[in-house]
Protein backbone atom coordinates (compact mmCIF):
# COMPACT_ATOMS: atom_id res chain seq x y z
CA UNK A 1 0.00 0.00 0.00
CA UNK A 2 1.34 3.43 -0.57
CA UNK A 3 2.35 5.41 1.93
CA UNK A 4 1.42 9.18 1.04
CA UNK A 5 3.35 10.45 4.45
CA UNK A 6 6.41 9.22 5.47
CA UNK A 7 7.96 9.71 9.19
CA UNK A 8 11.54 9.72 10.57
CA UNK A 9 12.94 10.56 14.01
CA UNK A 10 15.98 12.43 14.25
CA UNK A 11 16.77 12.32 18.18
CA UNK A 12 13.74 14.65 19.81
CA UNK A 13 13.29 15.92 16.49
CA UNK A 14 10.41 13.88 13.98
CA UNK A 15 10.52 14.54 10.47
CA UNK A 16 7.02 14.64 8.82
CA UNK A 17 7.21 14.19 4.50
CA UNK A 18 4.05 14.90 2.49
CA UNK A 19 4.99 11.92 0.01
CA UNK A 20 3.09 12.45 -3.28
CA UNK A 21 6.08 13.92 -5.54
CA UNK A 22 4.80 12.90 -8.76
CA UNK A 23 1.35 14.65 -7.83
CA UNK A 24 3.26 18.41 -6.24
CA UNK A 25 2.34 16.80 -2.68
CA UNK A 26 -1.29 17.69 -3.45
CA UNK A 27 -3.55 16.25 -1.17
CA UNK A 28 -6.08 13.65 -1.10
CA UNK A 29 -8.25 11.95 1.39
CA UNK A 30 -6.09 9.21 1.90
CA UNK A 31 -2.96 12.06 2.44
CA UNK A 32 -4.93 13.85 4.83
CA UNK A 33 -6.19 11.10 6.82
CA UNK A 34 -2.20 9.43 7.46
CA UNK A 35 -0.73 12.86 8.02
CA UNK A 36 -3.99 13.86 10.99
CA UNK A 37 -2.70 10.48 12.06
CA UNK A 38 1.10 11.07 12.05
CA UNK A 39 0.37 14.35 14.10
CA UNK A 40 -1.34 12.80 16.11
CA UNK A 41 0.66 9.90 16.94
CA UNK A 42 4.13 12.89 17.25
CA UNK A 43 1.98 14.41 19.71
CA UNK A 44 1.29 11.40 22.08
CA UNK A 45 5.02 10.10 21.50
CA UNK A 46 7.26 11.45 24.59
CA UNK A 47 10.29 11.22 22.95
CA UNK A 48 9.06 13.97 20.25
CA UNK A 49 10.25 17.47 21.12
CA UNK A 50 9.68 19.29 17.89
CA UNK A 51 7.88 18.61 14.66
CA UNK A 52 9.53 19.21 11.14
CA UNK A 53 7.00 19.16 8.25
CA UNK A 54 7.70 18.89 4.63
CA UNK A 55 7.22 17.93 1.18
CA UNK A 56 8.91 14.69 -0.87
CA UNK A 57 11.00 15.98 -4.10
CA UNK A 58 12.66 19.76 -4.75
CA UNK A 59 9.42 21.42 -6.75
CA UNK A 60 6.62 21.31 -4.03
CA UNK A 61 6.17 21.46 -0.25
CA UNK A 62 2.48 21.15 -1.55
CA UNK A 63 0.48 22.22 -4.32
CA UNK A 64 -2.85 22.35 -2.30
CA UNK A 65 -6.13 20.32 -2.96
CA UNK A 66 -5.82 17.74 -5.95
CA UNK A 67 -8.30 18.75 -8.29
CA UNK A 68 -8.79 15.17 -9.52
CA UNK A 69 -10.58 14.81 -6.04
CA UNK A 70 -12.89 17.94 -5.61
CA UNK A 71 -13.89 18.26 -9.44
CA UNK A 72 -17.15 15.90 -8.87
CA UNK A 73 -17.80 17.44 -5.51
CA UNK A 74 -21.32 18.43 -4.72
CA UNK A 75 -22.93 20.64 -2.65
CA UNK A 76 -23.24 17.87 0.17
CA UNK A 77 -19.58 16.35 -0.27
CA UNK A 78 -18.23 19.95 -0.45
CA UNK A 79 -19.45 20.38 3.27
CA UNK A 80 -18.41 17.01 4.38
CA UNK A 81 -14.86 17.38 2.68
CA UNK A 82 -14.80 21.06 5.06
CA UNK A 83 -15.13 18.19 8.08
CA UNK A 84 -11.83 16.77 7.06
CA UNK A 85 -10.06 20.06 6.95
CA UNK A 86 -11.54 20.62 9.87
CA UNK A 87 -9.79 17.66 11.21
CA UNK A 88 -6.48 18.31 9.91
CA UNK A 89 -6.06 21.65 10.71
CA UNK A 90 -7.71 20.84 14.54
CA UNK A 91 -5.08 18.08 14.67
CA UNK A 92 -1.75 21.18 14.01
CA UNK A 93 -3.59 23.77 16.04
CA UNK A 94 -4.18 20.70 19.22
CA UNK A 95 -0.39 20.25 19.34
CA UNK A 96 1.60 20.99 22.42
CA UNK A 97 4.58 20.84 20.65
CA UNK A 98 6.48 23.19 17.95
CA UNK A 99 6.20 22.81 14.31
CA UNK A 100 8.14 24.09 11.76
CA UNK A 101 7.20 23.98 7.86
CA UNK A 102 10.54 23.08 5.90
CA UNK A 103 8.84 24.55 2.35
CA UNK A 104 11.31 23.31 -0.14
CA UNK A 105 9.11 23.86 -3.06
CA UNK A 106 5.84 25.90 -4.07
CA UNK A 107 3.25 25.80 -1.17
CA UNK A 108 -0.08 26.58 -2.55
CA UNK A 109 -3.62 27.15 -1.50
CA UNK A 110 -4.53 24.43 1.29
CA UNK A 111 -0.37 23.28 1.87
CA UNK A 112 -0.27 27.16 2.38
CA UNK A 113 -2.49 27.33 4.84
CA UNK A 114 -1.14 24.37 6.71
CA UNK A 115 2.32 25.98 6.54
CA UNK A 116 0.89 28.85 8.01
CA UNK A 117 -0.86 26.65 11.09
CA UNK A 118 2.46 25.80 11.64
CA UNK A 119 4.84 27.65 14.38
CA UNK A 120 7.80 28.77 12.39
CA UNK A 121 8.59 28.18 8.25
CA UNK A 122 11.77 28.57 6.49
CA UNK A 123 11.69 28.55 2.92
CA UNK A 124 14.42 29.42 -0.15
CA UNK A 125 14.53 31.56 -2.63
CA UNK A 126 12.91 29.52 -5.62
CA UNK A 127 9.65 29.11 -2.81
CA UNK A 128 6.49 30.35 -4.33
CA UNK A 129 3.33 30.91 -1.67
CA UNK A 130 -0.01 31.94 -1.82
CA UNK A 131 -3.92 31.33 -2.17
CA UNK A 132 -4.79 30.67 -6.04
CA UNK A 133 -8.02 28.90 -4.94
CA UNK A 134 -10.22 31.70 -6.74
CA UNK A 135 -8.61 30.12 -10.26
CA UNK A 136 -10.61 27.57 -9.51
CA UNK A 137 -13.94 28.46 -8.69
CA UNK A 138 -13.01 27.68 -4.98
CA UNK A 139 -13.71 30.14 -2.34
CA UNK A 140 -11.19 30.95 0.26
CA UNK A 141 -12.34 31.55 4.04
CA UNK A 142 -9.69 29.65 6.25
CA UNK A 143 -6.74 31.43 4.02
CA UNK A 144 -8.08 34.72 4.39
CA UNK A 145 -8.52 34.23 8.41
CA UNK A 146 -4.93 32.79 8.67
CA UNK A 147 -3.48 35.89 6.53
CA UNK A 148 -5.50 38.31 8.26
CA UNK A 149 -3.77 38.60 11.33
CA UNK A 150 -0.45 38.58 9.66
CA UNK A 151 -0.53 40.93 6.36
CA UNK A 152 -3.57 42.81 7.20
CA UNK A 153 -6.69 43.64 5.49
CA UNK A 154 -5.68 44.71 2.49
CA UNK A 155 -2.74 42.30 1.72
CA UNK A 156 -5.23 39.64 2.88
CA UNK A 157 -8.00 40.96 0.06
CA UNK A 158 -5.19 41.31 -2.83
CA UNK A 159 -3.99 37.83 -2.56
CA UNK A 160 -6.95 36.05 -1.93
CA UNK A 161 -9.34 37.75 -5.22
CA UNK A 162 -5.99 37.97 -7.51
CA UNK A 163 -4.86 34.41 -6.54
CA UNK A 164 -1.22 35.88 -7.19
CA UNK A 165 1.57 34.21 -5.73
CA UNK A 166 4.17 35.39 -4.06
CA UNK A 167 7.95 34.93 -3.70
CA UNK A 168 9.73 34.30 -1.25
CA UNK A 169 11.17 37.87 -0.53
CA UNK A 170 8.20 39.00 -0.87
CA UNK A 171 6.23 36.72 1.62
CA UNK A 172 9.16 37.11 4.30
CA UNK A 173 8.64 40.85 3.94
CA UNK A 174 5.14 40.22 4.65
CA UNK A 175 5.58 38.29 7.70
CA UNK A 176 4.30 34.75 6.05
CA UNK A 177 7.51 32.93 5.79
CA UNK A 178 9.95 33.14 8.90
CA UNK A 179 13.26 32.90 7.42
CA UNK A 180 14.68 32.46 3.77
CA UNK A 181 18.25 30.20 3.52
CA UNK A 182 19.97 28.43 0.47
CA UNK A 183 17.55 26.02 -1.06
CA UNK A 184 20.18 23.09 0.31
CA UNK A 185 19.95 24.51 3.98
CA UNK A 186 15.80 24.32 4.00
CA UNK A 187 15.85 20.99 6.09
CA UNK A 188 18.86 21.48 8.11
CA UNK A 189 17.85 24.80 9.12
CA UNK A 190 14.42 23.84 10.49
CA UNK A 191 16.19 20.59 11.75
CA UNK A 192 18.60 23.13 13.93
CA UNK A 193 15.70 25.45 14.71
CA UNK A 194 13.88 22.22 15.40
CA UNK A 195 16.13 20.62 17.88
CA UNK A 196 16.43 24.60 19.75
CA UNK A 197 12.72 24.60 19.99
CA UNK A 198 13.08 20.86 21.30
CA UNK A 199 15.13 21.89 24.03
CA UNK A 200 13.23 24.42 25.62
CA UNK A 201 10.97 23.68 28.92
CA UNK A 202 8.26 21.41 28.18
CA UNK A 203 5.78 22.51 30.21
CA UNK A 204 6.22 26.14 29.22
CA UNK A 205 6.08 25.32 25.65
CA UNK A 206 3.02 23.53 26.34
CA UNK A 207 1.50 26.42 28.03
CA UNK A 208 2.67 28.94 25.71
CA UNK A 209 0.87 27.12 22.49
CA UNK A 210 -2.04 26.49 24.29
CA UNK A 211 -2.61 30.05 25.09
CA UNK A 212 -2.30 30.95 21.01
CA UNK A 213 -4.89 28.35 20.39
CA UNK A 214 -6.92 30.02 22.98
CA UNK A 215 -6.47 33.55 21.49
CA UNK A 216 -7.71 32.17 18.51
CA UNK A 217 -10.20 29.53 18.60
CA UNK A 218 -13.42 31.15 18.66
CA UNK A 219 -12.02 32.91 15.08
CA UNK A 220 -11.34 29.62 14.32
CA UNK A 221 -14.44 27.85 14.43
CA UNK A 222 -16.71 30.72 13.22
CA UNK A 223 -13.85 30.69 9.91
CA UNK A 224 -15.66 26.60 9.46
CA UNK A 225 -18.68 27.36 9.67
CA UNK A 226 -18.45 30.26 7.34
CA UNK A 227 -16.23 27.38 4.98
CA UNK A 228 -18.67 25.22 5.46
CA UNK A 229 -21.29 27.47 4.10
CA UNK A 230 -19.05 29.05 1.06
CA UNK A 231 -18.24 25.75 -0.32
CA UNK A 232 -21.75 24.44 -0.10
CA UNK A 233 -22.85 27.49 -2.57
CA UNK A 234 -19.91 27.35 -4.35
CA UNK A 235 -20.20 23.62 -5.10
CA UNK A 236 -23.90 23.61 -5.63
CA UNK A 237 -23.34 26.64 -8.16
CA UNK A 238 -21.77 24.04 -10.35
CA UNK A 239 -18.46 27.04 -11.06
CA UNK A 240 -15.85 24.80 -9.58
CA UNK A 241 -16.17 21.79 -12.13
CA UNK A 242 -16.53 24.27 -15.03
CA UNK A 243 -13.21 25.82 -13.79
CA UNK A 244 -11.81 22.30 -12.98
CA UNK A 245 -12.80 20.88 -16.17
CA UNK A 246 -11.02 24.29 -17.92
CA UNK A 247 -7.56 23.69 -16.21
CA UNK A 248 -7.80 19.89 -17.29
CA UNK A 249 -8.69 20.76 -21.09
CA UNK A 250 -5.49 23.27 -21.34
CA UNK A 251 -3.13 21.01 -19.19
CA UNK A 252 -3.93 18.27 -21.52
CA UNK A 253 -3.76 20.70 -24.15
CA UNK A 254 0.16 21.91 -23.03
CA UNK A 255 1.24 18.26 -23.11
CA UNK A 256 0.24 17.84 -26.47
CA UNK A 257 1.45 20.74 -27.67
Amino acid sequence: MDSFILTQDHGAIRVITLNRPDMLNAWHRPMRDELVAALEAAGAASEVGAIVLTGAGDRAFGAGQDLSETQAFDAERAVDWMGEWERLYGAIRNLDKPIIAALNGVAAGSAFQVALLADLRIAHPGVRVGQPEINSGIPSVTGPWLMLDRIGLARTIDLTLTGRMLDAEEALAFGLVSRVVPADQVLPSAMTLAAELASKPPVAMKLNKQRFRELTEASFRECLAAGAEAQKAAYGSGEPAIMMERFFAERAARKRG
